[in-house]
Parts: C-alpha cells; structure tokens; sequence
C-alpha cells in the first residue's frame, strides 16, 4: 500500500513515523506531477515546494518529538493536503485532456488551496520547543511566504478559450469559423490533431467524462459539460442549417411574385408555429421561448423532443435561427411589396384600397419598412458593397467610392474594417492601373488606420505604410505589437526587401538597444526574418545591424534562452549574406576586428547547442566571404583549432557536424605547426568515426576534407591506418559514378584522403592500399569523377607509378629444352619485367594510361597537369624509348605540344620538360618538331630564365638555333 494511504491520523502513529509516511507521499506526488497532461508548470511549481520541504520535515524527524495540539494539527493538515494532491495529478494524469482543459480554474484552484494550507501547517510547527537551527527555522518562513503568495492561474491561452466557450454559450454564437477557431485553440493547447479522427476521439472520451459526472450525480457539471459539447459540435454542423435557408431563399428569389414557404426549422415543435423568439434549452433542442417557459411552469422538466432531464435556468436565445426567420419575413414582404405595384395602378378602387391597407400594416408592423432601402439598418449592407470590390473594374470603381464616402461615418467605418477580405481587396486595388479607384483605396485605407486591427491585416495583405509609421511614432504598446506582426508573418522575399527600402531598420534596432526583453525579443526575431534575403543582410550590415546584435548576444547573458538564439540565428543570416557579394562592389565585412572576431568566437564555450551552432554556421559562411582570409588566420590564431577538435565529440548532431565544417576551412592552407600541436590520435579517431557512421553528407564531406588537407605528416597516416581509416575512405569511392551533386564532395575529398596512402617514400602503405583495391577505383574516378577528383586520382597514380620499375619483377630464365618447356612470359611494354596492379602498381596494367591521356583535354590546368605528372612517369631514365612509345599510341605527345602554348605557366614548363626528353630520340623529334617549333620559339622570348634556356636547348636539337646561342 502507498505511503498516502497508510497516513491516517496523527494520533495513531508516533509523530516520527507519521513525518516519515509524509515525506515519502510528498515523493510519490513529485514524481506523478511529471505525468500530467494539463498546468505542468503549476505541478512543477507545487512540486518544487514540496521538494524544499521535504528536507524540513527529515530534520524534524530527528528530533525527539512527542505529541501536541500544534503537532498533531500540522500532520493532519501536511497528510490531508499531500493526498488531495496526489489525486490530483492522478485526475490530471489520465483523465480527458478537454475535460481538464475545461477544468483548468478549478485544477489551479485546488493547487492554490493546497499551497496555503500546506503554508498554514507549516506555519503552526511548534518550531520554538524543537531547538531546530536558525536555518531551518528560516527556511520554513520562506516556505511559508512563498506558497502563501504563491501566483497559480490558468495560462492566458487557457483563459481564451474558457471565455470563448462562455461567450458562445451566452450569446449562442454558432457561427461555424467561431466553433472551427475554437477547435482549434483547444487542439493546440491540450496538444492534439486538428484532424477529424483524432478530434472525434478526443471528443467521444469527453462526453464519456460527462457520463461520468453524472454517474457521480454531479449534474450541474454534466449540464456545463452538455453545453460545451453542444457549442463544439457546431463546428461541423452550426452553419448548415444557415447556409440551406441561404441556398433556399437564393433559389426561390428566381421564382418571381410566389412568396416563400417556411423552412422547417422556423416551426416550433411545442406551437407548430412559425418562432418569433426561439431559445435553445440544455438539451441543445430550439423552442418559442413562451412556449417552453410555459411548459416549464407546467411541472415538466424534461426534454419535449428528447426526453432528458433539462436544466430550466438555461435558455439561450437562437440568434442565428431568429435572424433567418425575419429575413424570411422581410423577403416575404418584399415579394408581397412588388406584387402589389399593377395593383396599385389598378381602375379598380377596391383593390387599390386594398393594396394600400396591406402596407399601412406592413409598416406598422416593422417601422424599418417606411424606409427599407436605408443602408444603416441592413445588416449585410457594408458586407454586400464590400464584395462588389472583387467584381468588374465598373462595379469595383463606384463600391470603393461609396465605402470612402461611408468611412466618414464612425460606426460604418468600424463595419468596413470587419468584413472579412475588405483589406485585402482595398489592398489589391490601391496598385490598380486605375488612378481614381487606386487613390480612393489609398485614402480608404488611410481612414481605417484608426484601429491596429486593421493595420495588422494591412500588413498581412503586404501594406506596410501603416504599420511602419505605428513602429517609427506609436506608443510601446502599439510598438510591440507592430514588431510582433513583422516577427510572426510569413513574408516573400519581395516584401521583405520592400520592407527594408521603407526603413524599418532604423526602429526595430531602436527597439533592439532600448526596450525591455520581451521588445528585444520580438525585435530580434523581425531582424531575423528580414534578414534571410542576402541583399537584405548586406544592407542591414551597412545600415549599423551587427553592432547591437553582437552587443546583445555577447553583454545579455541573463537574457532567455530564446532571445540570445534569435539574435545568434540573425547573426547568422548577415554572414551568410557576405558569401553573395559581386565582385565590382565593395567587400561588406561582418566583423570588422580581430577582437570581435575572437568575442564572438569566444561564445562557443558559453551557450547552448543552439547558439553553438549559430555560431559555428556563421563563421562557415565568413570562410566563404571575401574576408575568408583575415577569418581564418584570425580564428586559427585565437585558438580555434583546439576548441574545433573538442566540438567534434559534441553530443549535438548539429553542433559537432558545423564544428567538423569549419575545422575543415581552418585546416586548408592552415598553419602547420599549430595543427600538428593539437590535432592528435584522438582526434583521427573521431574524425573516422564520423564518417563511418554519420548519416549527415555535408559532415561527412567536411570529416573527408581535414583528412585530405591536414598535412602530410607520416604520423597522421599511421594513425589513420591503426584506426581502418583505408577501408572506410575506400569505401565512398564505390558510388563514385553517381551523378547526385551531394556525393561530388564526398568523393573529391575521398580521394584527397587516398594520396596520403600513396606516399611514394612508403612502399608499406603502397602495398595496402593496392592490395585494398585503390588503384582501379582512381582509374575509374579518371573517367567519371569531377575536376578535382581527377586532380586528386592523378597524383596518387603518378605517386604509385614511380616505384612501379623497382618492383617489375624480373623475367625467369627458361630452362632445359626449349620446345619442351611452356611459352616464356611477356613482360611489360615500358618496365620490362612481369607487372602487376597490386604487385609494381604498373600505369599499363590498370589500363591507366588512355584515360589519362584524356584528362588532359580538362579545361582545368590542375588536372592536367596532375595527369601530365602520371604519364611522364613512362619516360622516365632507361624507360624513355619504350615509355615514348606507349604515350605515342595513346596520343599523348600531341597534347604534350599542345600545352607548350597553355596560359598556365607550370603547365608549360612541365609539357617542356617532357618534349625536351621525348624530343631526345629521333623518330619523335622529326615526327612532332616542326609543330613544337613556333611554340618553342615564343617560350624562348616570353618564358622565364629556365624555359627559355631549356627551350633554346630543344630548339638546337631541331637544328633551329645552333649550341653556341646566347639563350643558353
């Protein structure tokens, strides 16, 4: 049994054990407060009372207690208000989340109760007779004052909806937009679907929750739970019946002079007559309220139509229903009014007379007839001329001047801003090509400015000269809610370059650096929503944004969680807009300083994920800015690197694959001995890791690129290699044919890995990286991999072509007969010996050198130069015939010419080296001389000192220029 069951009374047990029994309920609720569905925070709030005073009641425990009047009454009040509130947070933990949102007054008013008597209990302690500490006593007193003061009150959420439900009870408002808004507050506080199943679910546990209520004969909350079923229900099924009178009275106005019959709803089930002042009861059935009063005092009590017990204080009026019975009335009368006119101008005295009679009755009966055309009493009159503005150019002309002309009115003003879509409309017509219907919208426009209302859904409908002038001059109210507007809409980039060009800047930082936190926050947030537009973020950089939004995120730390993440998420949205700039403007900088670069670098260590990874985010896009430079160097200077390395173990997702990119910026082109100095086994480790297991591309990629970039110191390889980094990075090469541009970086930095185990200084890892298959995976990436994945394949292939000669093996001698012995071996074309791809890493083996030949058509001189490193390899020393050969066949030597005249001047220099020494054997010197000779020349005129020497050194070998030339 638990420990709330076994307190009974004071008196039964010692007080020890009773205080025992006490902490140990105190316990349970704690712990079942964290399973409600409604008022968390107040639970928590109560919980957290109770926690402080658990330690109270131990140290009372302590003590040798005996039993007094004062004692006895604590325990008795501490074990009655401990129990109520754990059933409590039982109710609050299984009942029906709409039945507890219903509830929600009187949950906080049980919690309410239950923290002043707890302080009432706590407050007769005989603290005095008990030598108890000064800061026990003390603490008690805080105790004590602070649930006695102690704030519980339904959210102002909550507190809409519950006046919502009352004012639609009330007034009988079924208008279905109000019941569907309803709804849907109630979903989004009790944290449901708006979807139908899950509503109608929602809704049969709450009427089971009814039944209940009156299976404990709680009718009079059975009866306020009947009548808010009744209102949501009208969510569906309210403005049905209206809209059928809509479609009804629509389709007999086409009948001409036939008046119209009553729809059946407009009869009263008790009279059978049409209702002149139709009520609905309890039951949700409509009646003529005399008809039911009358009833009522009959001694009946029960439904005449359902038979359930009604509630006889409870008579709504039928708002809606009434309103459609007297337009049937007044269409009827306007029917009977036109059938009248042929009559009227009747020979006959008799039906004139008669005529007349029937309207002196007509207007006697409703006195809006003697001026039934009067615009101030129809009710859908400013709705009917609003709607006309959506209409032909003719018609939308004359309704926006009548509405100009009516907005001089106060209440028809009022009206005019109500109708759904007016705004909109008004909006649409002031850009019209129209000139007199554009300024009659404008100056419309301007006369319902008077209400924020409007100007809210001004700005909705993409006009903001109203709301910028409210934020520039209204009042810190006006000003919150204006900027709450900017903050919360969902703005096309468009408007919000509009938005900028109107100035709002200038205000919302205003707001930014004087208003209290909720301004800032509301603030910051329009900042970020302006600011996503890169043209928008460069300006706002220009116009003096980052200034208070770095002073706000460095000098606030106090400030909330979400403030200091809005203000790091529009940081970040400036940096990214650097990254757009064109070239012919002038560079926009972000941080002007290496201080503050290094302030807001410093952040890191001091917030959350969330602003970690803003942070991170922002500096990733200043490496990508024209300032990319001075960041790097200031960052890498201020310690970045050591911070990046712990970051990449982040229990975050987000914050360590933003750390890994910005690692991987820092270690491109960065300084060596600082990385070596901090970048150690470890961090290898966890660099493989990641790309073993993240699912994240961009972090895989950016894990990719340190290992490619860091340099190529022979430690980091064999650290690589102890943590089976070959295998992983091998691995990604696999799908290197795909054309999805998210595997390009992947792979390109895949293969930038894969040099570092191609390091011709280290036959070992050579070895195991052929023996693991790279060699055919490079020579494929030569066909199908981009610019740079060639580049990168290239070099290692050149790097495994330089050892191939020294491990061709040698061609075993035949022995005994020849004729008896097996065909002797044909070694290789260029090495000589018996070549294999895993065994000598042989170019012709791997069928390398064709595709090699064709990366140097590449546009890019990078690849082709790393390509023209691999094929010389072939013409290298005692190679030079055999190796000249092979490349004549693939056609390469052409190329070779060809880029003697590259605009590359490394390009050039390596093409020259190769022709000198192809250029060496005769058959190739008369074969391909006279095309090399113009580029030849020009080199020894235009090249550096060395190319013009060895050019001139080529030439005399054609017999162009004689030894003894001054260009040697």
């Amino acid at each position: 049994m638990m420990a709330l069951d076994v307190v009974t009374s004071a008196s039964t047990v010692p007080a020890s054990e009773a205080l025992s029994q006490i902490v140990e309920a105190i316990l349970e609720v704690m712990i079942a407060s964290n399973n409600v569905l409604i008022k968390k925070e107040s639970f928590k709030e109560l919980a957290a009372y109770l926690e402080r005073i658990v330690p109270v009641l131990k140290e009372l425990n302590k003590r040798d207690l005996s039993h007094s009047e004062g004692l006895n009454s604590a325990i008795e009040i501490l074990n009655r208000e401990i129990k109520g509130a754990k059933e409590l947070t039982t109710e609050c933990s299984k009942r029906n989340k709409v039945y507890l949102l219903m509830n929600c007054r009187a949950i906080v008013k049980r919690l309410k109760d239950t923290a002043r008597e707890i302080s009432q209990a706590l407050g007769i302690l005989p603290l005095a007779s008990l030598d108890l500490s000064t800061d026990i006593i003390e603490e008690i007193e805080k105790v004590c004052d602070n649930m006695q003061r102690a704030e519980f009150r339904a959210a102002i959420a909550e507190e809409e909806i519950l006046e919502k439900v009352e004012s639609g009870i009330q007034e009988r408002n079924v208008d279905r937009s109000y019941a569907n808004h309803l709804l849907s507050l109630i979903a989004d506080a009790v944290g449901i679907s708006t979807e139908r199943s899950a509503l109608k679910k929602e809704f049969d546990e709450f009427k089971s929750e009814i039944e209940n209520s009156r299976m404990r004969k709680d009718q009079a909350e059975a009866v306020q739970m009947d009548q808010i079923i009744a209102l949501l229900e009208r969510a569906d099924a309210a403005s049905s019946p209206r809209e059928k009178e809509m479609k009804y009275f629509s389709k007999r106005k086409s009948l001409g002079s036939q008046p119209l019959e009553p729809l059946q709803s407009f009869y009263c089930p008790i009279t059978r007559d049409v209702m002149v002042d139709p009520v609905e009861t309890s039951s949700g059935q409509t009646f003529e309220r005399s008809a039911i009063e009358k009833w009522f005092s009959d001694g009946n009590n029960l439904c005449p139509l359902t038979m359930t017990v009604l509630d006889t204080s409870i008579l709504r009026p039928n708002k809606t229903l009434r309103q459609s019975i007297e337009e049937w009335k007044d269409r009827n009368t306007m029917i009977t009014i036109a059938s009248m006119k042929p009559k009227l101008v009747s020979t006959e005295v008799e039906e004139v007379l008669h005529c007349l009679e029937q309207l002196q009755d007509l207007c006697q009966q409703r006195d809006q007839h003697r001026e039934w055309e009067r615009l101030a009493n129809g009710d859908d009159a400013v709705e009917s001329i609003v709607r006309s503005l959506g209409r032909r150019i003719e018609e939308r002309k004359l309704a926006v001047a009548l509405l100009l002309e009516l907005s001089t009115c106060n209440t028809l003003r009022d009206q005019i801003g109500d109708v759904q879509g007016c705004i909109l409309l008004l909006v649409t017509m002031a850009s019209s090509d129209d000139n007199q219907a554009s300024r009659d919208a404008q100056e419309l426009l301007e006369n319902l400015s008077f209400s924020d209302d409007n100007v809210v859904q001004m700005a909705k409908a993409n006009y903001f000269k109203h709301l910028l002038q409210r934020l520039s001059a209204g009042p810190e109210s006006v000003k919150m809610r204006m900027a709450t507007t900017l903050a919360e809409m969902e703005l096309t980039d468009h408007h919000k370059a509009s938005l900028l060009e109107g100035n709002v800047l200038g205000p919302l930082l205003h707001l930014v650096s004087r208003g209290d936190i909720q301004m800032k926050k509301v603030a910051v947030k329009a900042l970020r929503n302006l600011s996503s537009v890169p043209q928008n973020g460069l300006q706002m950089i220009k116009e003096g944004a980052v200034g208070p939004l770095v002073d706000l995120l460095l000098h606030h730390s106090s400030s909330s969680s979400s403030l200091r993440e809005e203000t790091a998420t529009a940081i970040m949205h400036l940096a990214v807009s650097t990254m757009y700039q064109e070239s012919s403007q002038t560079p926009v900088t972000l941080l002007e300083s290496d201080k503050e670069i290094f302030m807001l670098f410093s952040l890191i260590n001091l917030t959350g994920p969330n602003v970690q990874q803003r942070i991170l985010q922002t500096f990733n896009a200043l490496c990508r800015s024209p300032s990319a430079g001075n960041i790097k160097t200031t960052l890498t200077q201020c310690s970045a690197i050591p911070v990046l390395v712990q970051l990449c173990e982040h229990d975050n997702e987000n914050v360590r694959a933003n750390a890994v990119k910005l690692f991987c910026c820092l270690v491109d082109d960065g300084d060596e001995a600082i990385i070596r100095e901090h970048v150690g086994q470890k961090c290898l480790e966890t660099l493989v890791t990641i790309i073993q297991s993240s699912h994240n591309e961009e972090e895989i990629a950016s894990a990719m690129g340190i290992l490619s970039k860091l340099p190529e110191v022979p430690q980091f390889t064999q650290w690589l290699l102890d943590a089976g980094a070959l295998p992983i990075v091998l691995n990604f090469l696999k799908n290197g044919r795909q054309n999805d541009p998210n595997r390009f970086q992947v792979v390109e930095n895949a293969v930038g890995a894969l040099r570092r185990f191609t390091a011709p200084t280290n036959l070992e890892w050579q070895k195991r990286a052929a023996e693991a298959g790279v060699i055919p995976k490079l020579v494929q990436l030569l066909e199908y991999g981009t610019t740079l994945t060639k580049e990168h394949a290239a070099t290692s292939l050149a790097r495994f072509s330089k050892n191939s000669l020294g491990l061709s093996r040698p061609i075993p001698k035949r022995k005994g007969f020849w004729c008896f012995s097996p065909p002797p071996e044909i070694g290789c074309q260029v090495h000589g010996g018996l070549c294999g791809i895993e065994s000598s890493f042989c170019l012709l083996e791997a069928n390398a050198v064709r595709p090699l030949v064709r990366v140097l058509e590449d546009p890019d001189h990078g690849a082709c130069e790393a390509s023209l490193d691999a094929l010389v390899t072939l013409i290298e020393g005692e190679r030079l015939q055999n190796g000249s050969k092979v490349l004549e066949d693939a056609n390469a030597i052409d190329r070779m010419v060809r880029f003697l005249s590259s605009p590359s001047p490394k390009l050039q220099e390596k093409a020259l080296d190769s022709v000198e020494r192809i250029f060496r054997l005769p058959e190739f010197k008369q074969k391909y001389g006279k095309s090399a000779q113009m580029p030849l020349v020009d080199l020894t005129q235009r090249g550096n000192s060395s190319m013009k020497s060895l050019s001139a050194r080529v030439l005399a070998h054609l017999n162009v220029l004689q030894d003894q030339s001054s260009y040697f």
